[in-house]
């Protein structure tokens, strides 16, 4: 559905408009992830990283409000015609809103940390995930911008494997011997990246669902197996 809507609307003022922004925002917020990591993970000094970090999130947060009245000016003209994808553009805003919000989230455990994060610790317990979820960043943009539904599939089989690998990290910290202070925001890292990875996947996914089962991907795929 939604491929067949944006090449219906494809050239038109209101959805250029709309998808350009939204493009900026899933920038923005690739920018804010990559920089955090970059602080915290191999702690690299960066000037003013923390004013830079909450100047693009209050960006991405301004995008999400003038996309938002976009819409609601453009359904005021035409209420009918374009109500679906008015109404998948203001989920998947909201998802990219929320990028923007645990990037920022994530630069906050650097105020938590009593000494900088022990480089090898932190490979041995990630793994690297943070550079499968920079990947997903781009598998998620290239899906939803190119509406591919091959892409998304594959966004979601990412966000997969990521979700069950973070949850694996926090059981195994919740029996480590690590500090306090280590296993906390140990935790948190897992927990903000489970959460980044998931929005990620609902902004993919939109290209394949209906608009009554956004956001539960994975559920779809579940039922649609169990009926086979």
């Amino acid at each position: 559905m939604f491929s067949n809507l944006l090449q219906f609307w494809q050239g038109k003022d209101f959805l250029t408009q709309v998808l350009e922004e939204f493009k900026t925002m899933l920038d923005d917020a690739h920018i804010m992830f990559e920089s955090v990591c970059r602080k915290i993970i191999a702690n690299q000094d960066e000037p003013e990283i923390e004013n830079k970090i909450y100047a693009v999130d209050a960006k991405i947060n301004a995008l999400q409000k003038d996309i938002r009245k976009k819409i609601i000016t453009h359904l005021s003209i035409q209420p009918s015609v374009d109500m679906p994808v008015s109404l998948i553009l203001m989920s998947v805003v909201k998802d990219a809103e929320r990028l923007g919000d645990y990037a920022k989230n994530l630069l906050e455990i650097n105020t938590l940390l009593q000494n900088p994060i022990d480089q090898q610790k932190y490979a041995k317990i990630f793994n690297n995930i943070d550079q499968k979820i920079l990947q997903l960043f781009k598998k998620t943009k290239s899906a939803f911008l190119e509406s591919d539904e091959t892409k998304a599939t594959q966004s979601w089989e990412s966000e997969k494997k990521i979700v069950k690998f973070c949850d694996e990290i926090i059981t195994n910290l919740s029996k480590s011997s690590l500090s306090v202070n280590e296993a906390v925001c140990f935790t948190l890292i897992a927990r903000y990246f489970k959460r980044i990875a998931a929005h990620l996947t609902n902004i993919a996914t939109s290209v394949v669902l209906p608009l009554s089962d956004l956001d539960y991907f994975d559920e779809k795929i579940r039922d649609n197996i169990n009926e086979k």
